[in-house]
This record gives structure tokens, sequence and C-alpha cells, in this order.
């Protein structure tokens, strides 16, 4: 049985990265977190001269920098020009310059042509545009999703665990924002795919949309997952 290329694509907080690993470790999959190359884009235009303003200029950063993702599923490796920059690309500055050069039409087209590269081999790929733009003949496609009061909460746990003096009604208003820009980039916007399996997971916890995601996957495999 050939390997499957499964996107999973949805707004943030809905559980992408976690449920991703999960299936990647689960099929023996690679996991590309689509996410952690934007972020190390941001990070190469942090450290670089660029201004984060001129379009041309991040796109042709994107477009020469060696960004590479490596290892198992839940300790993925995120390496800029050869150097681990997992935990660097995590901050809150790093998160927000990747908001905003992942709107660039072209870094966006430098990013789907390695994202394409690495999955071909069989992947699980989550981001927001996997399934309609980056592969759009993927084997499945999932779109998660949650209320949004919901998707900050589990967003602003997470931040609250690094950071005690974490606001939630900061952390609702930064992912408000990413919403308005996934949603309204004129490049790839966050859509739905015609042919997405839409899993709400507002009041389910991951196990729940775990076995969800499992069941579809064996059902696409008739019947049993791919070895």
């Amino acid at each position: 049985m050939k390997s499957l290329i499964i996107a999973i694509d949805g707004p943030s907080g809905a559980g992408k990265s976690t449920l991703g690993v999960m299936l990647a470790r689960a099929l023996n999959l690679l996991y590309i977190d689509t996410g952690s190359m934007y972020r190390a884009v941001a990070l190469a235009v942090m450290e670089s001269s660029i201004n984060s303003n001129d379009d041309l200029a991040v796109g042709s950063l994107a477009a020469r920098v060696d960004i590479d993702l490596a290892g198992d599923p839940e300790a993925l490796k995120v390496t800029l020009e050869g150097r681990d920059v997992t935990d660097e690309i995590r901050s809150d500055e790093v998160t927000e310059m990747s908001s905003i050069v992942s709107a660039i039409p072209q870094v966006r087209r430098a990013m789907v042509q390695r994202q394409r590269e690495l999955g071909r081999r069989g992947a699980v790929m989550n981001g927001r545009d996997i399934g309609t733009v980056v592969f759009p003949d993927a084997d499945i496609k999932f779109f998660l999703t949650a209320v949004p009061q919901e998707r900050a909460e589990r967003r602003f746990n997470e931040e609250r665990a690094q950071d005690t003096n974490a606001n939630f009604e900061e952390t609702f208003a930064d992912m408000a924002e990413r919403d308005r820009r996934d949603e309204t980039r004129a490049d790839s916007p966050l859509k739905v795919a015609d042919d997405a399996i839409v899993i709400d997971s507002t009041g389910l916890s991951i196990d729940e949309v775990f076995a969800k995601m499992m069941a579809a996957v064996q059902e696409k495999s008739g019947g049993m997952p791919p070895s």
C-alpha cells in the first residue's frame, strides 16, 4: 500500500499540531508542521537587515534559505541554515512576525514548493492551505475547527505554562487578528477544501478527535492503516 498524504488544515488553536503528531506516529509517516517553516522564515527575516514590509526581499530570502524538518513527530527538529532553531521559533516575536510574512505571496509560493518536495514520500501535513493549495490531491483532508473562545483558551493555557504573566484577553485578540489575516489574505486564504472532512472539536477531548480521524483514515485505506 502506498504511503498516504494526509492534509490537516484549520485556524489557530484547533489542535492541528497535537493531532498531526498523533496521526504521524500512529501511521509511521513523516510529520510536517508547515507553521514551523513559516516561523523559520520569520526568524531569518528578523536576523537579517531586510524590512519585513518589503515583500520582494522577504520572498527572495524565503526562496533561498535552507529550512529542514527532521526527527520523530513528537520531537520534530527545525533547522535554519543547518542551525537548530526549534526553540527559538516559538517566541512571541517570531510568532507575530510569522503571521506577517506568511501572508506574502512570494513566501507562500516558496514554502509550498518545499512542502511538496518533503511530502511526496507520504506525510501528515498541517497548516492552513494544505488541502486547498499544497496538496489538493491529498489522499485524506481534514479541517479542524472549534469556537473562538475554546481555541483561545487552549492557546492561553499553552502560553501560561511558559509565562505566568500571559493574559487571556491579549491571547484572544492576537488569535482573532491572526484568523482575520489567514482568512482574508489574497494568496492561499484559509478555507475548507470541498472534499475535506470537517471536525468541530468544541467540547471534545484530543483522544475523541483522534479517534474520529483514525476512523476516517481506516475507512479511506480499506479498513486498515497503512504500513
